[in-house]
């Protein structure tokens, strides 16, 4: 098994995070499809994470405020709990050392949790709602 994470280069690998958004977002979780495809598509820089060439996760991230961004985090369901999700966190935050920013945000769904504590993400905020599903804003420091 062979899972790589990389830059989105064309609209061809956009299509395919677009395609993965869809699917993990709206079609499981019932998310918007208005809110899940929203305004900063264009800025964001995408991420697209394949198993063997096949596309099995997206996530995408955006300079806010001066702290970066990780945003729509998601694994297709069938690849869940192999890794995909660590190695698509780790290549984002290698992203972002290179921009030199000192704190990564995410808003991370409560059944997520566990996973970006894991990973050195600390709650810092009160429970919302988000595209209906209840969130937490969490953070990390980027010093190493």
């Amino acid at each position: 098994m062979s899972i790589q994470v990389k830059i989105v280069e064309n609209d061809d690998e956009l299509q395919q995070v677009h395609q993965i958004r869809q699917t993990v977002f709206v079609l499981e979780q019932h998310c918007p499809p208005e809110e899940e495809f929203d305004q900063y598509e264009n800025e964001a820089v995408h991420f697209l994470v394949t198993e063997n060439d096949s596309p099995i996760g997206a996530g995408r991230f955006r300079t806010v405020n001066g702290d970066g961004k990780v945003e729509r985090i998601c694994i297709k369901k069938e690849a869940r709990k192999t890794g995909a999700g660590r190695l698509l966190m780790e290549e984002i935050e290698s992203y972002a050392q290179t921009l030199e920013l000192s704190k990564i945000r995410l808003n991370a769904q409560v059944q997520a949790i566990p996973f970006y504590q894991k990973l050195g993400y600390t709650i810092c905020s009160e429970e919302f709602m988000e595209a209906n599903i209840p969130h937490h804003s969490m953070e990390k420091s980027t010093n190493k």
